[in-house]
């Protein structure tokens, strides 16, 4: 399909995307949206520098190509670097959703299904001002590279994403109601579900008091607990930030224990959702790759040139935001695995602690800090009185190490709306999610 220049290593992606977005604020429609486009990054490597290039002209990739050629230097060897003996040769297509996509469902459809819900945010007096979005994409990408890659492959998401204000008796929350899937028709039937979050809510603002600043046992529901894997683990992970940072690698060795024997993180894209990646953006087939395995350091996520680097594997996880930007590391869908516990041991065992189902926005590396919406006191094993927490946080390695149950119910969520951002690629679909996990000391303000 392309000549590729000898003594240089190039490879070429493709993507194909078909998006819609249809957003609806306050009765009135904001968004109506259709599109398509295609475009392609392509890049070489002559074992000393990168040469990039990104085009929506498909026709002329070739022309791109034989550009970026005349600024790079031959490299008889280059077949033998380090970074190009890591990369894989896959082959094939792997087209899941040929037939039964979401370009199959009208635009009409999609419109009628989000107003739907609209009355349902229109009877509550309590919702000041709402957002209902409805959201889908279908990428199809193809992959080649001078080392004999040959892919194509597709993924997609469709999402109903609900945001409000409520005034309850002149006290605010600001809330959400969100679901991802892969198909559909899986985001008919929500009414229930969209009804009873806006009523639980309400009635959370009308009871809930300040909560009494200090450290407790906090149990994180699965949402929580996958920000909280994310944010102040997964993020340390990403292997880009290691290179070139000594005391980060002295830090960070691979097994060495950092935190509790019952605890393992996990970053996969198999898993479907917002966060499958079939193939990373360098043509690696997605891996299950352990961070931590029983409170050890197992694993690092990485690309090929840090995997080169740290003389590693590769994991799946040079990601990019879309064909205008190169592949870095990035995460893909990160969660931790399940213990041995129901939620309600969990919640029976805590004489006085704080349960957290929702949260506004978390960060972390070394101390995390996670914001939540929605939070309940728990009272001699029994979920009590509801409260407002402005902040609950701790020092990443320390906490690691307080988580003293799991939960074996699991649930991975999709992002709908936003994603993770670094650098200036912002936001990138992933997901998150695990167990109910309860942690000890943890300060709460």
């Amino acid at each position: 399909m392309y000549t590729f220049p000898k003594n240089l290593y190039t490879d070429i992606r493709i993507e194909d995307v078909n998006y819609t977005e249809i957003t609806y604020r306050n009765g009135e429609l904001a968004e109506n949206l259709r599109r398509n486009y295609m475009g392609a990054f392509i890049r070489i490597f002559d074992g000393n520098r990168w040469y990039y290039s990104s085009t929506t002209d498909i026709d002329n990739i070739q022309k791109e190509i034989d550009k970026l050629a005349l600024m790079a230097k031959d490299n008889e060897e280059i077949m033998e670097h380090p970074i190009v003996k890591k990369f894989e040769v896959n082959r094939g297509e792997f087209l899941q959703f040929e037939g039964k996509g979401i370009l199959k469902v009208d635009h009409k459809e999609k419109l009628a299904l989000l107003n739907s819900y609209l009355p349902i945010l229109e009877s509550k007096e309590e919702v000041k001002m709402w957002r209902a979005v409805y959201l889908d994409k279908k990428i199809t990408k193809e992959f080649y590279s001078s080392k004999g890659a040959d892919l194509k492959f597709d993924y997609q998401t469709c999402s109903l994403a609900f945001r409000y204000s409520l005034n309850v008796d002149g006290k605010t929350l600001d809330s959400r109601y969100d679901k991802t899937d892969i198909y559909f028709d899986r985001l008919k039937g929500l009414e229930n579900e969209l009804e009873k979050r806006l009523n639980n809510d309400i009635e959370y603002v009308r009871h809930a008091k300040p909560v009494k600043p200090g450290k407790y046992t906090v149990i994180f529901a699965p949402v929580v607990a996958g920000v909280f894997a994310h944010e102040s683990f997964g993020h340390k992970s990403e292997a880009d930030f290691m290179i070139g940072d000594q005391t980060m690698m002295e830090e960070w060795p691979i097994g060495k224990r950092v935190g509790a024997d019952t605890l393992s993180i996990v970053d996969t894209g198999q898993i479907l959702g917002s966060g499958f990646v079939p193939f990373d953006d360098e043509g690696t087939k997605a891996k299950k790759t352990y961070l931590i395995k029983n409170g050890i350091l197992t694993g690092r996520l990485h690309s090929a040139t840090t995997a080169a680097a740290l003389n590693e594997e590769l994991t799946g996880n040079a990601r990019a935001l879309n064909f205008e930007y190169e592949p870095i590391v990035r995460m893909t869908t990160t969660y931790i695995e399940a213990g041995d516990k129901t939620k309600e041991e969990l919640i029976s065992e805590v004489k006085e602690g704080i349960l957290v189902l929702d949260y506004n926005h978390g960060s972390g590396m070394s101390t995390f800090t996670i914001a939540p919406r929605i939070s309940y006191m728990i009272r001699d094993g029994k979920i009590a009185e509801p409260v407002n927490i402005s902040v609950i946080s701790g020092n990443v390695m320390e906490t690691l190490y307080e988580i003293d149950g799991i939960s074996k119910e699991i649930e991975i969520i999709s992002s709908s709306l936003g994603g993770c951002g670094k650098m200036e690629q912002f936001p990138l679909p992933i997901g998150n999610g695990g167990p109910y996990i309860r942690v000890k000391n943890v300060t709460v303000q």
